[in-house]
């Protein structure tokens, strides 16, 4: 079936390359003319504007928005609105805040257009692997547009999950959950390095890959990297970003009165993560030393001799 997909970013390109290869009509814009151009090479209709976009499409139209979440996603939604007509169906594929998506479905429908709102999981493996797809809005522009989920995802890797908001949701809470896995890998992978037996990370990954009850795709990828980058990770550096989700997921716990300390503190430790050096624990060395008199670390690694007593 026909689709036009706005954003070729490291997602939107490999999923139309992959609905290409499901023999889909693909009708591709992005401000980036250069990756239209590729993608147009691998048998994409280029376009040059939305407008010009959503032109070439005939029948019901069917837009599919990829790109980042906020001020991208809210303009490239109003502009599309503008071009569709009574029926017409946007999907939302990027990683919106699903109050956003709330938002954008009652605007649409206002102008007579159906609203999905559909969360991706697959990274960049998904043109090889297939794609996961959470899925939320109208179900009967679902059933229309199931031919394209079904190309993109895995077998059983695609669902309507729930009303408009539900497939962002969704994802949000898959993210969080991302977050608190991140983080156990990473601390025990980080006591592992420092313990006194010279562990190879890489021989363990694989080892714990194979049958135990910690395996997992995630883990098979931390194989993959340790093996490239060695157990010392010397070329890379402890800076840890994230894309709003996490954030979302402990907002949406405490909302809910739902506890959920260890995704809580995953997120933490990648603000953590983003310190030259923490000011908060140079707060905390200098009260302990205040009131212990613990030894505190001074610059050049000099450590300052225990407070006894008061000044």
């Amino acid at each position: 079936m026909q689709l036009g997909m706005i954003g070729l970013g490291r997602m939107g390109y490999n999923m139309t390359l992959r609905l290409l290869k499901h023999n889909h009509q693909l009708f591709a814009f992005d401000l980036n003319t250069e990756t239209v151009g590729h993608i147009v090479a691998e048998g994409a209709t280029g376009a040059a504007t939305i407008a010009d976009l959503v032109g070439k499409l005939s029948g019901r139209r069917a837009v599919w928005i990829m790109v980042p979440s906020g001020g991208a996603t809210e303009s490239s939604i109003a502009e599309v609105a503008k071009y569709l007509s009574l029926g017409d169906i946007v999907i939302d594929g990027g990683n919106s805040n699903y109050k956003d998506s709330l938002r954008h479905g009652e605007m649409l429908k206002e102008k007579g257009i159906v609203f999905l709102d559909c969360g991706v999981s697959g990274g960049i493996w998904g043109l090889e692997n297939g794609f996961n797809l959470m899925v939320g809005g109208d179900k009967d522009a679902f059933d229309y547009v199931e031919p394209i989920f079904e190309a993109l995802a895995q077998k059983d890797g695609y669902a309507h999950v729930g009303p408009m908001g539900a497939g962002h949701y969704s994802k949000m809470i898959h993210n969080g959950i991302e977050y608190g896995m991140l983080q156990s890998y990473a601390e025990g992978f980080e006591i592992l390095h420092k313990a006194p037996f010279g562990f190879d990370l890489h021989q363990l990954a694989t080892l714990w890959n194979n049958g135990s009850v910690v395996r997992s795709w995630m883990l098979e990828l931390a194989e993959r990297a340790f093996a490239k980058e060695g157990s010392d990770l010397a070329a890379i550096r402890g800076w840890v970003d994230d894309s709003g989700e996490g954030r979302w997921t402990v907002q949406a716990a405490i909302d809910l009165d739902i506890p959920a300390p260890v995704i809580m503190l995953s997120l933490m430790e990648r603000f953590i993560s983003r310190q030259g050096e923490s000011y908060s624990a140079k707060v905390i060395a200098m009260i302990r030393n205040e009131f212990g008199g613990h030894a505190v670390k001074k610059e050049g690694g000099e450590t300052t001799a225990p407070k006894l007593k008061p000044d």
